[in-house]
């Protein structure tokens, strides 16, 4: 990720991402918090993103788009509770960053039976790669 506004969509994406379900869980809006913190985001600039709208930005790296879809998949289960707008949400999301259909199942199934919900990074990509051959 380079720019600032890149960082900015991606972050306003997750932001309309864990307000799917019509609310905003605290462990959510840590997590949220803790991705700006990587993205070198001040606090106030990210508060102020959760009244902005969101569009969207066509990431063009395989690679980031794989990063941002698995971030929103750690949010979906971020607060504990697997809301039927997330699961439908996450697949349309994965759909438009043109992720396979087949490997986006997989991660979420994988993610849905580990205790955490967090997969190996090298599991991640060799699912995505996977889908290549």
């Amino acid at each position: 990720m380079n720019t600032e506004a890149e960082k900015r969509s991606l972050l306003l994406e997750m932001i309309t991402f864990s307000t799917v379900d019509g609310k905003l869980h605290k462990r959510e809006y840590d997590f949220l918090w803790l991705v700006a913190q990587e993205l070198n985001i001040d606090f106030d600039v990210f508060n102020d993103l959760f009244h902005q709208e969101h569009t969207k930005q066509i990431i063009k790296s395989e690679f980031q788009r794989i990063q941002q879809f698995y971030r929103l998949a750690l949010i979906m289960h971020c607060d504990g509770i697997l809301h039927e707008k997330e699961a439908k949400g996450i697949q349309q999301i994965a759909i438009e960053m043109g992720l396979n259909p087949g490997a986006v199942k997989r991660v979420l199934d994988l993610m849905k039976k580990a205790p955490n919900a967090m997969i190996d990074p090298k599991l991640l990509l060799r699912v995505f790669q996977e889908q290549h051959n």
